[in-house]
């Protein structure tokens, strides 16, 4: 089911068969450095993690992270949403991109999109955002996206430090 459309990308949800290409982005050396290792090394658990983490966010409530596809055609290139965590008071947007899709402003667009769509669509007062303090790239985007570096923590269940990034979304 498509959520949204860019000039160049269509952002919908991530269902089951898509599995092979979340087991790929997931077990990309960008996402192991810059999120973390998740464990998941089959489709089967990879299946199982869509399952239970991205449509189960949907369903309880009402956004997740989408895959992200180019129009043009219709290729996966990676995952741009929003997800409710426990240890957070906002919201926190996320992004990733098989490293082939990256320097071509995709997740930029991509992030535009889903702030916009939290703003009008969802009505959220404020996101949050997370990043590695050495992601420089991911660093670069919120700052254009307009996002503020709050503060630099530590994790639940982490041991290094996390940029915590806050934006205001002010009524459209």
């Amino acid at each position: 089911m498509k959520i949204l459309d860019t000039e160049r990308l269509v952002l919908r949800l991530i269902t089951p068969n898509d599995a092979d290409f979340y087991l790929e982005l997931i077990n990309d050396p960008t996402w192991i450095t810059n999120i973390r290792d998740m464990g998941i090394r089959t489709v089967a658990a990879a299946r199982e993690s869509i399952i239970n983490n991205q449509i189960a966010s949907q369903n309880k409530d009402g956004f997740s992270f989408y895959l992200v596809s180019r129009k043009l055609d219709n290729v996966a290139m990676g995952m741009c949403g929003l997800k409710k965590r426990d240890f957070l008071n906002d919201v926190d947007l996320g992004y990733a991109f098989l490293p082939r899709y990256t320097g071509q402003a995709y997740a930029l667009e991509a992030a535009i999109a889903v702030v916009q769509y939290a703003r009008t669509t969802l009505r959220l007062p404020k996101l949050a955002a997370i990043t590695s303090p050495g992601n420089q790239r991911s660093n670069q985007l919120l700052k254009k996206l307009g996002f503020n570096l709050e503060q630099v923590l530590v994790l639940p269940g982490e041991e290094r430090d996390t940029n915590l990034y806050g934006l205001v979304l002010t009524p459209a």
